[in-house]
């Protein structure tokens, strides 16, 4: 759109009378583009800066209609002559992405370079949990015990030769061949790969380098399980889920596997099995005898009441010859249960307290965390398709080998305080 032209500034004439100065020539109306403004005598003209690419189009005007130059006093900034249309505004920085759980920027990475390695005279021991593990299971050896001298008499004089290699048995816990069939038929753990010890050993290097510790006495298995778990079993195993090896920094995968060394120098893992081994014969005759009083209970119901009646006085009389002869030995036998998980949670502490005492704590922490995490979610998954969460009963609790994450985690508090 073009302007109407400036008027013509006044002289003054000669005799004091203002005259007109002859007027400037017109533009020609057929044209599109008007004249710059006339210069302030004081102020210099402006002119705009070149732009570093074409600018864009005007409303309401082709190629050839340009906005006029609007007066210095009242122009705008040179940013909105050039950008005529509103700008948004700075975009928001995005967050942060979190490293990812191999990358050596993760707070949970650590270093697996070391040079010397100090090794403990001490290898191993057998602490408080370990003994009362073993004192605990004395009443199913002995139970195991009777039962396999009762076995012993159907061979006649070749018996004691039965009990004498039943005793002697126990050994195999510690046999490498045996162990290596318990891990890969009953726990169902595996030899690694190439590419997964490569990963593995690093860690375990460095675990069993803190804890003053021979790492070439103990082996490692992988279990093909997307759960994050571990194992330390018998003698010389240390099983660990592939979830936890491929999912988890290097410096959280060596707190799982501290724990469960711990397990190994404290007596744990071999106490444990060879309690289990020598109960054996009486878990087994325990569930035969249940069987059998199942059968017989329910051809009892066929004689109506009268027969119900018989058969509870035949097994009430059974069980109190047993316990008066045995001195109340079986109804010990049913507080066991109760005493070992309490044992058990407590050597899950000790082991703990080993992992976070190698510097671990913080990584232990974590994993915790991450597993309570997971309980929660499977609680909510099973809530959100109708079936409840699971509520545990004192019952329940009591016979947990592992205690609650909460209790784990109050322990790890006094590892988790900075230095004074």
């Amino acid at each position: 759109m073009n302007q109407p032209p400036p008027m013509p500034p006044e002289y003054p004439e000669p005799n004091g009378h203002p005259t007109t100065a002859p007027p400037y020539p017109q533009p020609d109306p057929r044209t599109t583009q008007a004249p710059p403004p006339y210069p302030h005598p004081h102020i210099p003209p402006q002119y705009p800066h070149p732009a570093p690419s074409a600018a864009p189009p005007y409303p309401g005007g082709g190629a050839a209609a340009q906005p006029s130059m609007p007066h210095p006093a009242t122009a705008p900034p040179p940013y909105a002559q050039q950008h005529p249309y509103p700008q948004a505004g700075p975009a928001p920085a995005a967050a942060p992405t979190p490293p990812a759980p191999g990358s050596p920027l993760h707070p949970h990475h650590i270093s697996t370079d070391r040079g010397r390695v100090h090794i403990a005279g001490q290898q191993r021991r057998t602490d408080a949990t370990a003994f009362g593990n073993l004192l605990l299971h004395l009443p199913n050896f002995l139970c195991s015990l009777a039962v396999v001298a009762l076995v012993s008499l159907l061979f006649g004089g070749l018996g004691i030769l039965i009990v004498l290699a039943w005793l002697a048995s126990g050994a195999l816990v510690f046999h490498r061949p045996t162990e290596s069939a318990l891990a890969r038929h009953l726990l169902r753990l595996r030899y690694p790969t190439p590419q997964e010890r490569a990963k593995l050993e690093p860690v375990w290097r460095e675990v069993t380098a803190r804890a003053g510790v021979e790492g070439r006495n103990y082996e490692l298995w992988v279990e093909d399980s997307d759960n994050l778990n571990a194992v330390a079993a018998a003698g010389h195993i240390v099983g660990v889920t592939r979830f936890a090896m491929n999912q988890l920094p290097n410096g959280e995968l060596a707190a799982v596997l501290a724990h469960e060394l711990g397990h190994h120098v404290g007596g744990h893992a071999w106490s444990s099995l060879l309690g289990y081994w020598y109960a054996l014969p009486g878990r087994v005759a325990w569930r035969v005898l249940r069987a059998v009083t199942g059968f017989m209970f329910r051809v009892s119901r066929v004689f109506s009441c009268f027969g119900v009646l018989f058969f509870g006085l035949f097994v009430g009389s059974i069980a109190l010859a047993t316990v008066s002869s045995l001195y109340g030995l079986p109804l010990l036998i049913l507080a066991m249960p109760y005493a070992l998980a309490a044992v058990g949670r407590r050597s899950e502490l000790r082991a703990d307290q080993h992992a976070a005492a190698l510097g671990f704590a913080p990584m232990l922490a974590a994993v915790l965390q991450q597993l309570h995490h997971q309980e929660q979610q499977q609680i909510a998954a099973l809530t959100a398709v109708g079936h409840g969460a699971p509520t545990g009963t004192p019952v329940s609790t009591l016979l947990s080998s592992h205690p609650d994450y909460h209790t784990r985690l109050h322990h790890l508090q006094p590892y988790l305080r900075p230095p004074r």
